[in-house]
């Protein structure tokens, strides 16, 4: 397949492990969902792992467009190498000087995850009107915004404190007009998430529906006008439980990552063309 002139080879072998271990997660992310939810966004995180990879899961059968990248460059370079469908979603720690441009240069860029100032939401919305300057196209299209919270009170993890999420929340609303708040999201911490018995809830995939609930209950808004997205591949089974409306699942879909040094944008494989 081509994509902006560009050719991309697939390994069927490496193409049908990957739609096996997607069609397992969708199983356990429907096994864990009530009858009663609405479906859930399953975001593949593709950090480190090749363009190739990406499309061998966007084409057939199962056609996903909704991919996540940690790296600003990275995810720069596979919006250009695949097809402008896909959705792409920023989950990675994000500096505030690289925010303007990553919101300018990727127009498919569907969500930013990791807000967690309003320095950050502001040069966003900058990049994101630059955007709407340049092709009126994107204005009916705005930048879905999910504000992080730090719910396991981890210094090393990013996001705001709960208390400070509503701030943020109304200013994205009300002073981003390119932005749109999608909801909230948190990385919970690994050793809760390993330590919950069966038939426990993690406390911070709680105190994060907690906060959803405050932030609705001061913006006048409805609970399911405020998106969750908590749970990896560790833990998005007990994040749906607990009323996640996105999971985002990598090392489960696609193996374990490469060093950063190691990683490739594009395979240029040889072998099984399609």
């Amino acid at each position: 397949m081509t994509d902006g002139n560009i050719e991309m080879h697939i390994d069927p072998a490496r193409a049908q492990q990957l739609c096996n271990n997607f069609s397992a997660v969708l199983s356990r992310v429907k096994s864990a969902s009530s009858t009663s939810q609405a479906p859930i966004r399953l975001v593949a995180v593709s950090k480190l792992k090749p363009a190739n990879d990406v499309l061998a899961l966007h084409r057939e059968p199962h056609h996903q467009l909704h991919f996540g990248e940690n790296y600003q460059q990275e995810l720069l370079q596979k919006s250009q190498l695949l097809p402008r469908e896909i959705r792409w979603h920023f989950i990675g720690a994000l500096q505030t000087n690289k925010c303007k441009p990553l919101a300018e240069q990727i127009p498919n860029l569907w969500c930013v995850e990791s807000v967690d100032t309003v320095k950050k939401a502001d040069q966003l919305e900058k990049g994101r009107h630059a955007l709407c300057e340049k092709d009126k196209q994107y204005e009916a299209e705005p930048l879905r915004i999910f504000v992080q919270v730090n719910t396991s009170g981890e210094e090393e993890k990013s996001g705001v404190e709960p208390k400070d999420a509503i701030a943020l929340c109304q200013h994205v609303r009300d002073q981003c007009p390119n932005l749109k708040l999608q909801g909230i999201m948190t990385i919970g911490a690994i050793a809760r998430s390993k330590g919950v018995s069966e038939g426990k809830e993690n406390e911070d995939f709680v105190t994060l529906r907690n906060v959803r609930d405050q932030v609705a209950k001061d913006l006048g808004l409805g609970q399911e006008q405020l998106e969750l997205s908590m749970g990896m591949s560790e833990d998005f089974e007990s994040a749906i439980q607990c009323g996640s409306n996105e999971v985002r699942v990598g090392s489960t879909i696609f193996g374990e990552r490469p060093n950063k040094a190691e990683a490739k944008i594009k395979e240029n494989n040889e072998e099984g063309k399609s």
